[in-house]
């Protein structure tokens, strides 16, 4: 009896990850909030494991969506590509050190204020709050770049210091419901890139970004003294996988998205969202 209560208790945690890995794939990419969305839905959820396994968990998943990345633009991001023309190839080991600059912001500021955020701002109040400040920021910048034309229209002409700014951006990044791609693609855009290069280059920030993340949140997890249940690590590779498959559907769907439209609509979604969430919370 006691084995078929574990039996049910770990297929169950198993159909959360997948429902929780599926929504890290779709809103990982899109300026939305993953983690903001991983708060809310892992709050109703409610898998039936440790808090200190969770809080690496909801971070750790997302090395999925990052493999997605690299398997996407693997072509563009290796500079070692034999199809790749001399000047090609400069120009990809350019767009690493821009990578590499960007991420300078998050790793001096997100990084040592992680685990008080967590302890303070990984809440319902704050991911609604901040759902909706950036909603608001979406549909007024969207609105006054109406007759704007973007400075930088390819990557290969966006200066340093504005990938700098944009790596600022993305430190506040570390507030829950902020969104990483929704930080640093509104930044890019107020800065003077086009939404698709903004978003491309938000998308290469994320590699080493969150590669840092999950390392640094797998060996807090072990400095702790915790370990691995065989049952954590397989519900871990699972996560991983299914937000890998989702992210390759979300990465498409974006890129193809703002050729043609801006990102209001997911301003009205990130308010609208955040209004249910603070009506939820207030008549609970």
């Amino acid at each position: 009896m006691i084995y078929e209560g574990k039996s049910v208790v770990f297929t169950l945690n198993v159909i959360k990850t997948i429902i929780l890995g599926i929504v890290e794939g779709f809103t990982e990419w899109l300026p939305i909030s993953s983690t903001g969305h991983l708060v809310l839905v892992g709050s109703v959820l409610k898998m039936d494991e440790t808090k200190a396994f969770m809080d690496m968990f909801n971070y750790v998943i997302q090395f999925g969506a990052i493999l997605a990345v690299v398997v996407l633009f693997f072509h563009k991001l290796n500079p070692f590509s034999p199809r790749k023309t001399g000047l090609e190839q400069k120009q990809t080991w350019t767009l690493w050190s821009k990578v590499v600059i960007a991420v300078i912001p998050s790793v001096i500021i997100g990084f040592p204020l992680n685990d008080w955020m967590d302890a303070h701002l990984m809440n319902n109040w704050v991911v609604a709050s901040m759902l909706i400040l950036y909603g608001i920021l979406f549909i007024v910048i969207e609105n006054r770049n109406k007759s704007v034309t973007p400075k930088f229209t390819d990557l290969n002409t966006l200066p340093y210091l504005t990938a700098f700014w944009i790596g600022c951006f993305q430190a506040l990044s570390i507030i829950p419901g902020t969104s990483r791609s929704g930080a640093t693609i509104l930044g890019a855009i107020i800065i003077g890139t086009s939404r698709f290069v903004g978003a491309e280059f938000s998308f290469f920030m994320a590699i080493p970004t969150m590669v840092g993340v999950s390392v640094l949140k797998i060996g807090k997890f072990f400095y702790e003294g915790n370990t691995f249940t065989g049952d954590q690590t397989i519900i871990l590779l699972i996560g991983m996988v299914v937000s890998f498959a989702i992210s390759i559907v979300s990465i498409k769907f974006l890129m193809d998205y703002i050729k043609k439209h801006d990102f209001k609509v997911f301003g009205w979604y990130r308010i609208i969202l955040g209004l249910l969430v603070l009506g939820a919370m207030l008549f609970a």
